[in-house]
Order: C-alpha cells, then sequence, then structure tokens
C-alpha cells in the first residue's frame, strides 16, 4: 500500500484504528490536550505523506508509534528550547497542566504519578509509559525507539526507581 494507490477509505481505516491510541501515547508525554490534539495530527500527515516510504520492515503499528514518538520528542525539545528563555521551566508547565487541566481527572496518588514521571528525562518517561501504560514488550519498544533491548530494560529500572523515590515507596 503506497500513498499513490492509497484511498480514502484505506487512510480513513488507519486513522481509525491508530489514532486514539497514537493520541493518548503522545498525551503521556505532553500532558496538554490541545499540545497532544496538534502532534497526532502532525503525525498522521507524516503518515499519510510518508506511506509510500513504509517499507514493511515492522508493524505499521510501530512504524507509526515511531513517528508519534519523534514528534513528541521533537516537540518537547522545542518546548524546552523555548521555556529556557520564560521564567519557567518545561517541568514546571507540564505539572501546572497536569492539575489545572479539564481533561485530567485523577485520584491524589495518579496525579502524584505523573508528577514523578515528569521529572524523569523525556527517554526514560518515554520507555516507562510504553511499558507500564501501553504494556508493550521490549522488543517492540526496541523497534519503536531503535534502543537496544537492554538499554531499554535499564532505563525502565531506573525510571521505576526514581519514582518510588519521588512517591516514597520501598524499593
Amino acid at each position: 500500500m503506497t500513498k499513490k494507490n492509497l484511498t480514502d477509505n484505506e487512510f480513513t481505516s488507519i486513522l481509525k484504528e491508530y489514532k486514539e491510541r497514537v493520541y493518548w501515547h503522545i498525551r503521556k508525554m505532553v500532558i496538554d490536550h490541545d499540545d497532544a490534539d496538534d502532534i497526532t495530527q502532525e503525525t498522521f500527515i507524516k503518515v499519510y505523506e510518508n506511506l509510500d516510504k513504509f517499507r514493511g520492515d515492522s508493524d505499521l503499528f510501530t512504524w507509526i508509534y515511531r513517528i508519534a514518538t519523534n514528534e513528541c520528542l521533537k516537540f518537547l525539545r522545542k518546548k524546552k528550547r523555548t521555556s529556557l528563555f520564560s521564567f519557567s521551566s518545561l517541568e514546571s508547565e507540564l505539572e501546572n497542566s497536569l492539575t489545572s487541566s479539564a481533561y485530567i481527572d485523577g485520584t491524589e496518588i495518579e496525579i502524584k504519578l505523573q508528577k514523578a514521571l515528569l521529572k524523569l528525562p523525556d527517554k526514560q518517561r518515554l520507555i516507562f509509559n510504553m511499558k507500564y501504560f501501553d504494556d508493550l514488550s521490549y522488543e517492540e519498544i526496541s523497534s519503536i525507539t531503535e534502543t537496544s533491548v537492554g538499554g531499554l530494560k535499564a532505563s525502565y529500572h531506573h525510571a521505576v526507581k526514581k519514582i518510588k523515590k519521588y512517591i516514597s515507596l520501598p524499593d
């Protein structure tokens, strides 16, 4: 299936199958609904424009998640650069979004977990989210992030230790 012979119905089918999952993958990283919505839209524009480059070396899901992940990390890097010139850090901006958003409704422990996740480096947070929330295997995450399984296991382990320390859980 390439862009050249992709029908509107086929693309709509791809969109229906993956949009919600991609949105929540992104949303866990950027917190803000509007930002997640924009990045999701940008992701699917790239999917549509580059479908002819999809070689089938991995599942379509993995390829789309890789695009979404890259778009998300690009957005966060840009946002960090912008926050360097403002009086607030990206972490405080995301934390404010977390506690003031009408789209987020969670128990105190869920909010505390989300705040702990915001303290992680982006890549560790991404890996934790994919493993813990999305229940992806290390092999799937490896394919998406193009990181070794061993490196992913180490990142996940460090993320869990940092989260436990932040929310004061025993090892």
